[in-house]
């Protein structure tokens, strides 16, 4: 066990998660973060909406949410980071405590309220770091604004070529009336705001591929009315899916009744049943990174086969530590072999 693993599990064993959460950061900042070293196996490169990654372990957004450690978490072993949520104006978020571990589940309850340094801390984090990896940038909206659409756009011009992908995260359960954007009529409303910006932005500094991310609390018709708005209007992918409000039985954890979205362990059948919904409602027609309950490389793999072409993790880091990614990375491989395939890409889909 390296000294960051052990200091990470000390950490998360005897402080609040929040303040537990900012050590790692502040660790991470400091150059004191695991290195994974080395190439990864070559049967983990793959390609998401025309990126090149490494392998197809992805760090999600909030781990991350002001740009502080992208290189770090990168040398960590990830494919990809994703930075945020980001918000054009900095904001506190909900009041604490709003993170909680729910140990015996596996699982996270947070209420953070995209709390966050705003938007021109995180491009000037990403202006001065060395570019090194894929890294996103996912762009929310400020919970006071008067014109949410306004807010996300205003993300895409002020982030655009200082990040690899975008992502537009409607689906936060911890703003209020913030997933009433997946409604039909707003979400074409959004979307058809962010691709105009996005054209204007690609003829002036090139295009990057942009992601809309996705509640697994979604009516039964909105499956197929999100997939027709994100082709209509040119998004590469959707990200499936956010935290859930659901509240399983089986849920045993002391912190289960906090409000806020649940995530980790518990997560990973639902999340995993839409992204197949997803996978068959698009068709080919968009790349989806598929999110929630991800802790071992069975379940990347499950994800993969269900329709992702690449996955993201977050919570089973707090209980796993970060030799998880490495170990995820190792036993996808091995898997992927012992099924014949050659690629990540052979298996997306696969049932």
């Amino acid at each position: 066990m390296t000294a960051f693993h052990a200091l990470s599990a000390r950490a998360a064993r005897l402080l609040d998660p929040e303040d537990a959460h900012r050590l790692t950061i502040r660790v991470l900042k400091a150059g004191f973060g695991p290195d994974e070293g080395g190439a990864d196996d070559p049967i983990l490169a793959t390609s998401l909406a025309g990126l090149a990654l490494a392998n197809p372990i992805g760090l999600a957004a909030g781990f991350d949410k002001n740009a502080e450690a992208p290189n770090a978490l990168i040398r960590a072993g990830f494919g990809f980071v994703e930075c945020g949520t980001t918000t054009p104006r900095p904001q506190a978020g909900n009041p604490r405590p709003r993170l909680f571990r729910l140990t015996p589940d596996r699982a996270v309850i947070n209420r953070m309220g995209f709390n966050n340094d705003g938007q021109d801390a995180f491009a000037a984090r990403l202006r001065r770091r060395a570019r090194r990896g894929v890294v996103g940038a996912n762009v929310g909206a400020n919970k006071d604004s008067p014109d949410r659409i306004a807010d996300y756009v205003a993300g895409l011009q002020k982030l655009w070529g200082l990040a690899d992908y975008f992502t537009l995260n409607i689906s936060s359960p911890n703003t209020p009336g913030l997933r009433d954007l997946q409604g039909q009529a707003a979400l074409i409303d959004l979307l058809g705001a962010t691709a105009a910006a996005r054209t204007q932005l690609a003829k002036a500094r090139g295009d990057h591929p942009v992601f809309l991310k996705v509640a697994p609390d979604l009516h039964d018709t909105a499956v197929g009315e999100i997939v027709d708005a994100a082709v209509r209007f040119g998004l590469d992918g959707l990200i499936v899916a956010n935290t859930t409000v659901a509240r399983p039985e089986s849920l045993t954890g002391r912190w289960r009744a906090e409000s806020g979205g649940l995530s980790g362990a518990p997560l990973m059948a639902p999340s995993t049943a839409l992204l197949r919904r997803f996978y068959e409602a698009a068709g080919g027609r968009l790349a989806l990174i598929g999110v929630g309950g991800v802790g071992c490389g069975a379940d990347a793999y499950a994800k993969i086969r269900a329709g992702a072409a690449a996955v993201q993790l977050y919570s089973a880091l707090a209980f796993e530590g970060p030799t998880l990614v490495g170990a995820i990375k190792r036993d996808l491989a091995a898997r992927l072999r012992a099924d014949g395939f050659t690629s990540v890409a052979e298996a997306v889909g696969v049932g």
